[in-house]
């Protein structure tokens, strides 16, 4: 990577949470990309998704890539529970939920106090990402210009809800669970379980219609495809980290504040960015509808579903050239107007 590019760990104290309680000593962990200009008016936050780290989404930031760090200075801050920031697999106590209005709080003040960034051009999400995006609109209106929700939604509806009950039993089920946030050690028959939970909900029906697990993705069968992809993939993230992070995603809820009392079309009203909603025409929980139903109470809002059979994987097509080319194009259309 020839742009610059910076690395710390914000230390934040004991931090008040939305739903009560305290993260104590909560940890902040970021990178950045690029140079910000001399009027702090290019800052793009990109915060990170369910079970991601900052590394595993960097694919898409380069002069050619969805983000340009030549052109913008994109921040990448790491959510709570991916194991960067405070985690229960590095936090102890740790409380009952964090939201994701309890991470753009901690997002704020890294952009102020870090680099003195008042206002951002743009918030770029994709699935909890996108919720964090849509949480930083409802929350402060005013700092944000522009918001891409890729693959995501403003309340996590029932269905959804639904998915993460189905992946939350899985591991709460294991004997390891000690019945409130941690497991005494990592519980792999529990964590295969949830990878293979995962597998029918990421991906369509089309998309394994179609085989695109073996000639896209290069498994020689099923059997490897759902090993090597989905449950070495969480085997890799402490169990109670992403237990918390399910916690987080069910809570999702932009109207959840006492500035709206729970009502969702008020938020949305609210929200004074210029909304790009890009979600999957095939995603299985983040679903069209769920944007559609969004987009007549939002003042300036877009609505651009991806063309795709690749479910919710579409908004995150690293092997997936023309879902990629979609997204760039549609994201650079926005943070250029």
């Amino acid at each position: 990577m020839s742009w610059a590019q910076q690395e710390g760990v914000l230390a934040l104290g004991d931090l008040p949470l939305h739903k009560g309680g305290v993260l104590p000593d909560a940890k902040l962990a970021w990178k950045t990309h690029g140079t910000l200009n001399a009027a702090r008016d290019n800052a793009v936050l990109y915060p990170t998704s369910y079970g991601a780290q900052h590394p595993d989404l960097e694919w898409l930031i380069g002069p050619d890539g969805i983000l340009d760090p030549t052109r913008w200075f994109i921040v990448q801050p790491n959510m709570f529970t991916n194991g960067l920031s405070s985690s229960p697999s590095n936090t102890a106590p740790w409380p009952a939920l964090v939201t994701a209005w309890d991470n753009v709080a901690a997002q704020r003040r890294l952009l102020r106090e870090v680099f003195g960034i008042e206002r951002l051009h743009a918030v770029y999400g994709w699935s909890m990402g996108a919720q964090q995006a849509y949480h930083w609109a409802a929350a402060h209106p005013a700092e944000v210009a522009r918001i891409v929700v890729n693959c995501g939604s403003a309340r996590t509806a029932v269905h959804n809800r639904v998915f993460l009950a189905g992946l939350m039993a899985a591991l709460e089920a294991a004997p390891e669970y000690d019945g409130t946030a941690l497991f005494s050690a990592q519980p792999q028959k529990a964590l295969r379980a949830f990878g293979r939970i995962y597998a029918g909900w990421a991906l369509s029906q089309d998309f394994y219609r179609a085989g695109l697990h073996l000639s896209a993705l290069g498994a020689p069968d099923l059997e490897t495809f759902l090993v090597r992809d989905w449950e070495q993939r969480f085997a890799r993230r402490p169990a109670a980290d992403l237990l918390a992070q399910l916690r987080t995603w069910d809570a999702g809820d932009i109207s959840d504040h006492p500035r709206y009392g729970g009502d969702l079309a008020k938020a949305l009203s609210a929200i004074e960015a210029r909304v790009l909603l890009m979600p999957g025409e095939t995603d299985l929980y983040f679903r069209v509808a769920d944007n559609e139903a969004e987009l007549p109470h939002l003042r300036h809002g877009r609505l651009a579903p991806i063309p795709s059979i690749w479910g919710h994987r579409a908004g995150n097509p690293q092997p997936n050239p023309p879902d990629a080319a979609f997204v760039k194009a549609a994201v650079r259309a926005l943070l250029e107007s």
